[in-house]
């Protein structure tokens, strides 16, 4: 049996169809749409496969722009906006049914020198000191609906250890931020490359959850609907996705109908090696329905914590 983790990397591994075309299959996690994590990991997949030379990303920004369909192919189409001497830029666009519902823009650079400083690491439990998070018990969960029932009961690629767990059946209020340690749940290849589209992948969860912090609210509720509409990410530091990471974030504000998120990304020795910002829609239907977020947005994720 094919695992988590294989099929994970099997989902970054795109299909060349031309020099600067790909074609992605998508994955139903539990999601009502394709998870914007799988989205993300598969443009920056497509985007370093067109690279001439060696050069590592350093940053990436992208928009979700219509919700993607689980049950069909992503077609990811790759600009070669320009090689420099030093930097390398790529813009992708992500096309179902003939439109786009992604687009994405990654910088790449040569490796060299230079200064270096970072914000320290915050003081938290190491991995091995901080409990799994436990069972939804049985009779809880034969009230959620099968989506998300089929989120909480699957085994992931990924797995993560809340510093300051929140029951997200039940939540209550409390200030905006959280830290979670997580990591692949095999041992892979050492290619960088594929390291930095885990990480991309990863970098979805939990990251706009946090500004739900202070209101007491969480996606696993009938009246609340939630969407990503912005991501951007910055590579600093080489890493493994297999080795355990922190995740801190924070949410600074949430105001019209929209939150914003900022995470940073450590290694268990304290080294900052990614940092990452998102923007997403966090609307309370006063009359208990979702609205529909076809205009809007690309990906709703119920994952614990995060949209």
């Amino acid at each position: 049996m094919t695992s988590p983790v294989s099929e994970l990397i099997e989902l970054l591994s795109l299909e060349r169809l031309e020099d600067n075309l790909f074609r992605g299959q998508s994955r139903d996690i539990g999601t009502k749409y394709v998870f914007g994590g799988q989205v993300l990991g598969q443009a920056l997949s497509a985007a370093q496969a067109t690279l001439n030379e060696p050069r590592s990303a350093h940053s990436l920004h992208a928009y979700f722009l219509r919700a993607g369909n689980i049950d069909a192919p992503i077609v990811y189409d790759v600009d070669r906006s320009r090689d420099g001497g030093s930097f390398s830029v790529r813009r992708v666009t992500a096309i179902q049914h003939g439109q786009p519902i992604f687009v994405f823009a990654a910088s790449f650079q040569k490796d060299e020198p230079g200064s270096e400083h970072q914000l320290s690491m915050p003081a938290v439990p190491q991995p091995e000191d901080v409990e799994p998070a436990s069972a939804v018990p049985p009779e809880v969960m034969a009230k959620l609906p099968t989506k998300i029932q089929r989120w909480l009961t699957r085994q992931g690629p990924f797995e993560f250890r809340h510093v300051y767990p929140r029951d997200e059946l039940s939540p209550p209020k409390r200030p905006p931020y959280q830290q979670v340690w997580f990591r692949l749940a095999e041992k892979v290849d050492d290619a960088p490359e594929l390291h930095r589209a885990l990480l991309a992948y990863a970098s979805d969860f939990y990251l706009l959850g946090t500004a739900t912090f202070p209101h007491g609210i969480s996606y696993y509720q009938p009246d609340v609907q939630m969407a990503s509409l912005d991501h951007a990410m910055w590579f600093h530091r080489t890493f493994r996705a297999d080795d355990w990471l922190l995740y801190s974030i924070d949410s600074p504000s949430a105001t019209g109908a929209r939150g914003l998120a900022r995470g940073m990304i450590y290694d268990r020795h304290g080294h900052l090696v990614a940092s990452t910002a998102q923007e997403g829609l966090i609307r309370i239907n006063t009359d208990g329905r979702r609205h529909p977020i076809s205009d809007t947005a690309a990906a709703a994720t119920p994952a614990p914590g995060s949209e």
